[in-house]
């Protein structure tokens, strides 16, 4: 049988796991990325589940030094004395740490930056891709996996838009040794909590650039989640420096002064004196809207969606990158099994990922709905269940649930 060919649309983490898993198996992959430049995680750390690291062991990547481990996990009161305290092995990196290792795992020819898909059409036994630059590619089936704001996914299902959770998340990473030593005494190899009312701020240590994991070399990752009304508050927030209102995000560098000196004086009111230093040291922070995005379908004939291109679930969960590692080896599964019918091994494919990222996407719901800027009945149930400090500290990132 010839080789067949797979068209993934984005090249960022799940692009790359879906290309990996698929040449593994045998199929011609090429991504296209609509970025010119190397893409990059600002300000982004991310959990390593255990389910990643299987994948990643899979595809015969090296997984012994992916992040910082941290036990240890901690609950702070206002004035930074330890309220509660907990024991939860994990690995903690930065995302340019796990994105350079299955970018370099990828052969570069095949990885078409600067490419942004314009429209694809199907044909009886293909797909065909046109780009903004003129150029068309064509194969047997093609992959969206171009995130939030997907181009494939628009066509396939213009109603499925994401949909405001009703807080923001102010992000940064710190370099290790710009925290004072008592900061680095008390937070240094910790997950670190503290709950303003209706509000969540965590900080844990991740892997310095070049994969440092020297003490000292290291970084540090700082959220900060804050109700925000999409009525008023968001708008202003998503404003920049020129007046301009930006849809589902903002630029950093376009965030306006009186924005982040708002940011800064809550904190000298509401936050532990740690949490306090930290937010003190941030440069240029990173404003997240948190959204939902969950997708009642797919595959559509030769096109299957996958990673945040058809579910994006809140961070409570940390699970972005493991359900897209989940995603990928389920489609490369259903296609290695296709024979010819690709339509019905992406049908397989959808039946076997649809209950599970709807399940994620509820559990996020359930752990996030105490900071939402307002709330049903339903949802402040919830608050009272997983909004309270005990079962914040036992329930974020935790893999029990993603195991279950």
């Amino acid at each position: 049988m010839a080789q067949r060919r797979a068209l993934v649309i984005g090249g960022s983490m799940s692009g790359l796991l879906a290309a990996l898993m698929l040449r593994r198996g045998g199929w011609e992959t090429d991504i296209y990325e609509r970025v010119a430049g190397e893409l990059a995680g600002r300000g982004a750390g991310i959990v390593v589940q255990p389910s990643l690291i299987g994948h990643l062991h899979a595809l015969g990547l090296p997984t012994g030094d992916l992040g910082v481990p941290v036990v240890r996990r901690q609950m702070l009161d206002r004035e930074g004395r330890v309220a509660l305290t907990g024991h939860c092995p994990q690995i903690m990196a930065a995302w340019e740490r796990v994105y350079r290792l299955l970018r370099d795992a990828f052969p570069f020819a095949h990885y078409h930056r600067g490419r942004e898909l314009a429209a694809f059409e199907q044909t009886a036994d293909g797909v065909i891709a046109r780009f903004t630059d003129g150029t068309t590619a064509q194969g047997e089936v093609l992959v969206a996996a171009d995130g939030l704001r997907s181009s494939v996914r628009q066509p396939c299902l213009p109603a499925v838009v994401p949909l405001y959770a009703g807080y923001i998340a102010w992000r940064a990473i710190l370099t290790e040794d710009s925290l004072p030593p008592p900061i680095h005494r008390d937070l240094g190899d910790a997950m670190t909590f503290c709950l303003p009312p209706g509000e969540q701020f965590l900080g844990y240590p991740v892997t310095g650039p070049d994969n440092d994991l020297r003490p000292g070399r290291r970084r540090y990752n700082v959220i900060w989640y804050r109700p925000a009304d999409a009525a008023t508050e968001l708008p202003r927030l998503l404003t920049d420096t020129n007046g301009v209102l930006h849809a589902i995000s903002i630029p950093p560098p376009l965030i306006r002064r009186e924005a982040i000196a708002a940011m800064r004086a809550a904190a000298e009111e509401l936050l532990a004196p740690q949490c306090r230093a930290l937010v003190g040291l941030i440069e240029e922070p990173l404003l997240q809207p948190i959204y939902d995005l969950a997708s009642p379908r797919l595959s559509f004939g030769r096109v299957a969606l996958i990673g945040d291109a058809a579910f994006v679930a809140r961070p409570h969960v940390a699970a972005g990158v493991s359900k897209a590692a989940d995603d990928a080896a389920a489609l490369a599964r259903a296609l290695g099994d296709a024979g010819d019918d690709i339509e019905a091994a992406l049908h397989r494919y959808e039946n076997e990922r649809l209950p599970e990222n709807n399940r994620i996407i509820e559990r996020a719901r359930h752990l996030g709905a105490y900071l939402q800027a307002s709330q049903s009945g339903e949802e402040r149930k919830r608050s009272a269940q997983h909004g309270i400090p005990q079962a914040v500290l036992e329930e974020t990132a935790t893999v029990d649930f993603l195991s279950a």
